[in-house]
């Protein structure tokens, strides 16, 4: 609820219409939980795909928390993965990353006026 007016809930606003936009507020959310940030800064610091087992060394959870995290930044569309036998490699879409954060960059800069 909003402190000046109790009564009226907050309602969500959408920031605006850009698809880049869309996909930093994908990757805000992605990553606003510090095990899936701690996670993709590993696998940024990766020349290769990385198994899940690669991963997790840098969290003290189980296999299975680190592969629900690396699901969820997949679908934010921050990974992407590979089946290679019984294993599942991924890898950080470095460039969908830099587009997402340099759309809302631009859009800060812009003061929000749209193009």
């Amino acid at each position: 609820m909003n402190e000046s007016s109790p009564d009226i809930p907050i309602q969500a606003v959408p920031c605006c219409e850009s698809l880049a936009c869309e996909k930093a507020c994908r990757l805000f959310r992605a990553l606003a939980d510090p095990n899936r940030a701690a996670l993709l800064g590993r696998l940024v610091n990766c020349t290769r795909p990385c198994t899940v087992s690669e991963i997790a060394c840098c969290l003290p959870v189980d296999l299975s928390v680190v592969s629900r995290h690396l699901r969820q930044l997949r679908e934010a569309d921050l990974l992407e993965s590979e089946k290679c036998g019984k294993e599942v490699r991924y890898r950080v879409k470095r460039e969908e990353i830099v587009t997402a954060l340099r759309g809302m960059a631009d859009a800060i800069e812009r003061g929000g006026a749209r193009s």
